[in-house]
């Protein structure tokens, strides 16, 4: 008699090609034409459909799920690339579906991270060097390009496309075919290039912000972008009014740091938003 107690065994399908070196987690199926390349570690529980590539110094979490198609911690599409073993780090609980792609790091000495359960949708794309928070959601086409930083609870529609080193921030979100070469601070929605188009009141509210939290980042959100004068003084009276409600002092310190400025509002002329 089985100890029921034991662990799920590990199914491998017969077509599927495992390096001697890959490590590789108790009750993980892997599935028909899987490839996993020798410094692949895979936690356990995992499900890798058919044709998925895992490749690289890549070190996956437990319970992940890759679709058919798949191809995690391929080479950087960097020009400057040598071909040095570089490294990807993945969390616990994603699913990436059909076709995703993401491409470790350029450089040894750095590491592309998506944490734990975010969802990739079908053709969406992660490249090197980014850093990907999580509970995210990038759906079909999305695109992340190079040393970008996605944080928490983000939400990027259809083929979106973020540009190299820009960061988006928590609890934003990108409408369909948005693009971006600019960062787009926390809470806000981005609509068309660069520009904002009002709060994500929706995942607010499903993260837990109360009507009262709502009104204070929608004043928040009037007096940084819909208001004129600078963007230091609009910085340093929302600090002052303001500081101790901590979203609010996320929006001002992720707009303060910003070294590509921030995406500016619809309703607002060019000279409005100035430094």
């Amino acid at each position: 008699m089985s100890d029921v107690t034991s662990p799920r065994p590990t199914l491998v399908h017969p077509t599927a090609v495992v390096a001697p070196g890959a490590r590789i987690g108790t009750g993980c199926r892997i599935g028909p034409h899987v490839v996993i390349d020798g410094g692949v570690e895979l936690g356990d529980d995992c499900e890798l459909g058919p044709g998925v590539y895992l490749t690289g110094v890549t070190r996956i979490g437990p319970r992940n799920r890759f679709h058919a198609g798949a191809v995690i911690g391929d080479a950087p599409q960097d020009l400057k690339y040598d071909g040095t073993p570089t490294r990807l780090s993945i969390g616990a609980d994603n699913t990436f579906r059909e076709h995703v792609t993401i491409h470790r790091s350029s450089e040894p000495s750095t590491e592309t991270t998506v944490g734990d359960g975010n969802l990739f949708m079908g053709g969406s794309h992660v490249s090197h060097d980014c850093q990907v928070g999580n509970h995210n959601v990038l759906a079909n086409g999305a695109l992340v390009a190079g040393h970008s930083t996605v944080a928490d609870r983000v939400f990027l529609s259809g083929t979106c496309l973020v540009h190299q080193g820009c960061r988006v921030g928590r609890l934003a979100l990108m409408q369909g075919g948005a693009g971006i070469s600019k960062d787009l601070p926390p809470f806000c929605i981005a609509t068309g290039a660069n520009t904002l188009c009002g709060l994500n009141v929706v995942g607010l509210r499903r993260a837990g912000f109360d009507a009262s939290e709502r009104l204070v980042l929608k004043r928040v959100y009037h007096r940084l972008f819909r208001s004129h004068g600078t963007r230091a003084n609009a910085l340093a009276a929302v600090r002052a009014e303001y500081g101790g409600f901590p979203p609010a002092l996320e929006l001002v310190d992720f707009i303060a740091a910003a070294r590509r400025g921030v995406c500016s509002d619809r309703g607002m002329n060019a000279g409005a938003a100035a430094e």
